[in-house]
């Protein structure tokens, strides 16, 4: 019986922490148990579940990718300059339709990048990814200048703006992309392969796994949807701007890591994934809302992504 109870409680600590945060933070803070409060979450959270989503993804392949933030950034400003006044876009297409493609292919490209360096020059993922961090940041200042690029349509801005009843479109966008990955994890080839990956390459690799290919499309996956999300801070924020995404690959990195995707590879769901993302949506907004110092909110972060860490490492070791 007590075996019994202790595999439920890990099989469901997750959801336990989570309920117990919000029950903390509705005793000893004003306002966080409401619609209005709970709907300001799924807003602000959604582009960074988006980015926590691919990054999940790569990190079940025994990767890493610290190029999300910039490439949010980077997919902004393409999509904010594509999405200002005019009818019609040089391209002869609405501009909308132009903004979105050409801020999804900048994530494609990236991620494409990322991947052939990570899977056909065996570069550590860590330093491939740092350098695509900096280059794509580096790109989005280039473009602007450093400046905003503002005065974008109405109708591109309803894409970040709308609200479907009391539900807003960019927490919508969230739960499609986690189907769409779930579905992928769960019940495509590809799916497999990329667990197959992140528990044994080699393994993997004598089974017939195309395992350079299937890095690509998994870099490439998640800098789409980091680049997606970039479109929809466009969108929402009526801006592009250079600075956007900052220290939003860490904020991802933490989630998924909550959420029990393993550093060591091969391991994770996304039911966890979903779970952490809330999990660190919930302690955000409840230390604002204590009026905690948000250079002490950092501090707390770091200090979650590392006891996650360690918590995985002493599973994997009783493994």
């Amino acid at each position: 019986m007590k075996n019994r109870l202790v595999q439920i409680l890990n099989k469901y600590s997750l959801y336990l922490v989570l309920v117990l945060l919000v029950l903390f933070f509705s005793a000893t803070t004003e306002g966080f148990f409401t619609v209005p409060n709970a709907m300001s979450m799924l807003t602000s959270w959604s582009i960074k579940g988006l980015i926590a989503l691919g990054v999940g993804m790569v990190i079940i392949s025994r990767g890493i990718d610290l190029s999300s933030g910039s490439v949010v950034a980077l997919a902004s400003v393409v999509a904010a300059s594509f999405a200002q006044n005019p009818e019609v876009s040089k391209f002869g297409m609405p501009p909308v339709f132009v903004a979105v493609v050409l801020a999804s292919l900048v994530g494609v490209v990236i991620g494409a990048c990322n991947g052939a360096f990570v899977a056909y020059t065996k570069i550590p993922p860590f330093i491939a990814t740092l350098g695509a961090m900096t280059v794509a940041r580096g790109l989005a200042l280039m473009y602007t200048k450093g400046f905003p690029v503002s005065q974008l349509r109405e109708d591109f801005m309803i894409l970040g703006r709308a609200m479907v009843g009391p539900v807003p479109l960019l927490a919508i966008y969230f739960l499609v992309a986690a189907g769409a990955v779930w579905v992928i994890l769960n019940h495509t080839a590809f799916g497999k392969n990329i667990y197959a990956i992140g528990g044994n390459e080699n393994a993997a690799r004598v089974s017939g796994v195309a395992v350079e290919l299937n890095l690509v499309a998994v870099y490439t996956i998640a800098a789409f949807l980091a680049a997606f999300g970039g479109m929809l801070m466009a969108a929402r924020t009526a801006a592009g701007n250079a600075t956007y995404g900052n220290m939003y690959e860490l904020d991802a990195i933490a989630a998924v890591t909550v959420g029990g995707i393993s550093h060591s590879g091969g391991l994770g769901t996304v039911s966890g994934m979903v779970a952490g993302i809330m999990i660190l949506a919930v302690v955000e907004n409840g230390l604002i809302l204590l009026g905690v110092s948000p250079y002490l909110q950092q501090v707390v972060k770091g200090c979650i992504i590392v006891g996650a860490v360690i918590y995985d490492m002493s599973k994997h070791k009783r493994r």
